[in-house]
């Protein structure tokens, strides 16, 4: 059964979080457009692995003027966007006091500004229809304090508190707005943290099982869908209880 009655655009679905998103959705029979930037053989072959049960778009988040006219060809191409996954995401780490405004704009235009963009561009479709559900990835990030990541924790806080806000922006008109926040997942994202630093990000963890790119999709599958049909504005930790 499908998860949601249209098309989920998952931006950044491409590898990490995002692929596994991308595959969960293709698995329960859900039309699926993903977006990659650049590494279009990764997105290609993903996208022949699903069996035309997703299909890949080129978007930069950045890009200003793209949002409107990726969901116009993904209207025209695959029917109405009902759900909107946003897993696009930028780290630039280091201490603040040593920190150029050239990453602080990067780091957050990309995950807070891209956020932005593509929920402006599928919001009105959604409000017309009287459906629809957005759920952005954060991260452990913007609810627990991490030394020299002031710029990726600002952007995944801002993500939360943007979803929340929608919540009651779009309520009456039955599209919900949550979010989701990782710990740490083992990814090619985090693949240059050093063994120490994920030492200390797991050292909290309850579960010593961790987090997989996989339990995290099941969670965002679940916002999607209707079983979370009275769940909107939330925050839901998916990080083996390090939060706690």
């Amino acid at each position: 059964m499908s998860v949601v009655e249209g098309t989920v655009l998952v931006v950044g679905g491409s590898r990490g979080i995002g692929r596994a998103v991308v595959e969960a959705l293709a698995a329960e029979r859900t039309k699926v457009a993903f977006t990659w930037r650049g590494e279009e053989s990764a997105a290609r072959a993903l996208e022949e692995s699903l069996g035309g049960e997703a299909r890949a778009f080129q978007f930069d988040v950045r890009d200003r003027r793209r949002p409107e006219a990726l969901v116009e060809e993904i209207d025209r191409g695959l029917g109405p966007i009902d759900g909107l996954v946003y897993c696009a995401g930028m780290r630039r780490d280091g201490l603040l006091a040593l920190t150029s405004d050239d990453d602080w704009d990067a780091v957050l235009d990309t995950n807070l500004g891209g956020l932005f963009r593509v929920c402006r561009a599928v919001l009105p479709g959604m409000l017309r229809r009287r459906r629809g559900a957005i759920v952005a990835v954060s991260s452990l990030s913007a609810v627990h304090g991490v030394a020299g990541q002031t710029l990726y924790a600002s952007s995944k806080a801002g993500m939360v508190a943007m979803v929340r806000a929608l919540a009651r922006e779009c309520g009456k008109r039955n599209v919900r707005a949550n979010a989701v926040a990782p710990g740490y997942v083992e990814t090619d994202f985090v693949a240059d943290l050093p063994e120490r630093a994920v030492e200390a990000l797991r050292a909290t963890e309850c579960l010593r099982r961790g987090t997989s790119v996989g339990d995290v999709a099941q969670a965002v599958l679940f916002l999607l869908s209707e079983r979370a049909a009275s769940i909107t504005g939330q925050m839901l930790m998916v990080d083996a209880g390090a939060s706690v």
